[in-house]
């Protein structure tokens, strides 16, 4: 397929090669109530995550685990991070394969579970995009894009449980009324 964009140049010529990106982050414990961790109730969940030039995210455990419900949890994060990897993935198969995607939500939810001896693990994440694509002959190929950008989705690549995928495709509302 011809390259529609320049930035399709860069992203064909590079996307493939083995690279290694690094990330990093700092993680403060803000939980330190007096006693440090003298009791499972003496201190809190509360955490703040630095990441250089981006705003400072604070998290706590669920609320199941003795968190504060205000904040986000880890569980949170990691269904936030397959959710929008998944997105980025799509618009970006769409993007050069010549679907106009022109909305995109989605309403994810994940399973976990604990075992008996304390610890625990998601068994699926289920991702629910709901997709309006710029002209109805577009749907069908807007569905099946889903499957290639759970392919290339890196997230996705690195969890060892099922990333499922409910999308529904809409051609765009009407402007006739």
């Amino acid at each position: 397929m011809p390259l529609r964009h320049t930035n399709d140049t860069y992203i064909s010529n590079h996307i493939f090669m083995e690279r290694e990106h690094n990330y990093k982050l700092s993680l403060k414990w803000n939980g330190n109530t007096g006693n440090g961790t003298s009791d499972y109730r003496a201190y809190e969940r509360a955490y703040s995550i630095h990441i250089t030039n981006k705003p400072d995210l604070d998290g706590s455990s669920d609320p199941t685990f003795r968190g504060d419900k205000t904040k986000h949890n880890p569980e949170d994060m990691l269904i936030a991070a397959l959710s929008s990897c998944h997105m980025l993935s799509y618009l970006h198969v769409c993007a050069t394969g010549g679907v106009i995607v022109v909305d995109y939500s989605d309403h994810a939810t994940g399973l976990m579970v604990t075992t008996s001896d304390g610890a625990g693990h998601f068994t699926e994440v289920v991702l629910n995009p709901i997709v309006i694509v710029a002209d109805a002959s577009m749907i069908e190929k807007a569905n099946e894009y889903h499957k290639k950008a759970s392919e290339l989705c890196f997230i996705a690549n690195s969890v060892n449980f099922p990333v499922k995928h409910n999308p529904v495709t809409l051609p765009p509302p009407s402007s006739a009324g």
